[in-house]
């Protein structure tokens, strides 16, 4: 898939807790129908850069531009709208809804927004494509974990987003699990989808994303290619140190 011109700048972001900086001036663009993968050690700020990407935190300093319109001032639901979804490192999903009506709640949000029999049938689609076609009445305390995550995944695809941040989103699988979600996320990158990977599984990471940008201590230490980024000098000691 050919990428495009970069679709989210992100300027001088910066996030201060108190005097503790999460997020420091961290510069970067993603380019349509690309997969960035954002990696580091833990506390490197990785997570927070999603948090600030979604509005679930309010940037110190710094732009957020999607597709020309500035986020950095917009509430979480409107971001959304702008088209940006994403899942979490914990599985999010809405315990007392059915496995359909879960991803009813995410077309709800898109930036075109449909409601009863044509949210009803664009979700069906949707399940079916993600593989819990089968499990679409069933309540969502049924699930194997892996399921969860798939319908976790539905949800946030239903808003037919510009971008979909997928926040460790491999976490917690086991070996044949972590190939399947590897494999979801590459039909995924087929289908042209722009999305920001942080993960801690380097064969994701390998595979799956066409740059990368690498975080320590807040700031951004390297960015390029994942065989680039992960033979720089810098990236080796942050996370091996200096032995």
């Amino acid at each position: 898939m050919m990428q495009g011109e970069p679709i989210l700048k992100i300027s001088n972001l910066s996030k201060r807790f108190g005097g503790l900086v999460a997020v420091d001036d961290l510069t970067f663009n993603v380019r349509e129908h690309e997969v960035m993968g954002i990696i580091g050690p833990n506390g490197s700020g990785k997570s927070t850069t999603l948090n600030l990407i979604s509005g679930a935190l309010r940037a110190s300093d710094g732009m957020i531009v999607l597709e020309g319109q500035d986020l950095t001032v917009l509430p979480p639901h409107k971001i959304a709208r702008a088209g940006v979804a994403r899942t979490f490192q914990l599985v999010r999903i809405l315990p007392k809804l059915s496995v359909i009506e879960n991803v009813i709640a995410g077309a709800a949000f898109a930036s075109k927004p449909r409601w009863g029999g044509e949210a009803e049938l664009f979700a069906s689609a949707l399940l079916e494509r993600l593989e819990l076609g089968d499990k679409k009445h069933l309540g969502v305390d049924s699930l194997t974990y892996i399921d969860q995550k798939r319908l976790e995944l539905a949800r946030a695809l239903a808003s037919e987003p510009e971008i979909l941040l997928l926040d460790e989103w491999l976490a917690g699988l086991n070996p044949s699990e972590l190939q399947i979600g590897i494999e979801l996320i590459s039909r995924l990158r087929n289908e042209g989808r722009t999305i920001i990977l942080v993960e801690h599984v380097m064969d994701a990471i390998r595979s799956l994303c066409d740059r990368c940008v690498v975080m320590n201590s807040g700031k951004k230490i390297a960015e390029g290619t994942p065989a680039e980024v992960l033979s720089d000098p810098e990236v080796v000691r942050a996370y091996l140190g200096d032995g």
